[in-house]
């Protein structure tokens, strides 16, 4: 039986990971906690995979506090870059195979349509440069890895957009939400489902693909969507994030082009409003 570690295990990808490896018996799943592969502390991070010992990795584990990041680059650094490194020359050693998860934060947003694989990079955040440079890392050391681009992740675990909204939605009479950066979300389900039917696709072609749900919209329409699906009353003002300064920039514009994981791999790529609703409805029942 083969064996997956999933790093980053408690995280929004990780956890619906672990909702979906019950379908996926024939496999023997290790859920790690930082604990069991530490990506921050390298000195271990080697021994620790020797340990385990899997044969397939989903490393979803990755420092994602995009503004945190901006006075805490060594640390999104070693996390996000050299433990990647480390990673993939070990599944090059021991020819295990790597599926990595990267991000839409590569790119600087100036574009103006849909950005396949092949865009140019050019991040404009320390999350972003860091992410860039794990990419870079994990291609060099094991070329043979396979990396997902997402974007607007979110889910029912964990903390994001669409628990953020759906809680202050219920508590103001008004929010103010972006409305100049375009994009799509990702539903973490979505997500793992397709890392799934990469996984179990009788080839496994390397490579960068791209994945988020079908759908251009704004932050701004995202929280309209949310409020819709939620029956909220709260009025949402569309802003320009030149009135929300961050620590960190954001891109723009940063929509996945999906051709390539479509084409390569048969994955069905949901509409972002159908995977929200799904979302929303377990979110009400767990509330």
């Amino acid at each position: 039986m083969q064996k997956i570690v999933v790093t980053g295990a408690t995280g929004q990808l990780g956890s619906e990971l672990k909702v979906l490896s019950e379908n996926y018996a024939q496999y023997e799943w290790i859920f790690a906690d930082r604990t069991q592969v530490s990506l921050d502390n390298l000195d271990v991070l080697k021994y620790q995979l020797e340990v385990l010992s899997p044969n397939i990795i989903l490393n979803c584990g990755a420092y994602t506090a995009v503004d945190k990041a901006e006075t805490e680059q060594e640390l999104a650094n070693i996390i996000n870059d050299l433990a990647v490194g480390i990673i993939a020359q070990y599944v090059k050693d021991h020819c295990v195979k790597l599926i990595h998860i990267s991000t839409d934060y590569v790119f600087d947003g100036t574009a103006a349509t849909a950005l396949t694989e092949t865009a140019a990079t050019n991040p404009i955040n320390v999350y972003g440069v860091t992410k860039l440079a794990g990419e870079k890392a994990c291609l060099q050391e094991n070329p043979n890895s396979i990396i997902i681009r997402t974007s607007w992740v979110y889910s029912s675990f964990g903390a994001n957009f669409v628990k953020t909204m759906s809680k202050l939605m219920q508590e103001r009479a008004t929010l103010s939400v972006v409305n100049d950066q375009i994009g799509s979300p990702t539903y973490a389900a979505d997500l793992a489902q397709a890392i799934m039917v990469i996984l179990t696709h009788e080839q496994w072609q390397a490579g960068i693909y791209h994945f988020s749900n079908e759908g251009e919209i704004s932050w701004y329409e995202f929280a309209l969507a949310i409020k819709e699906i939620g029956g909220f009353d709260c009025e949402i003002i569309g802003i320009p994030a030149s009135n929300y300064p961050t620590p960190a920039k954001r891109p723009q514009f940063s929509l996945l082009d999906k051709g390539k994981i479509k084409k390569v791999y048969g994955v069905e790529v949901p509409d972002y409003l159908s995977s929200l609703r799904k979302c929303m409805e377990l979110l009400l029942i767990t509330n």
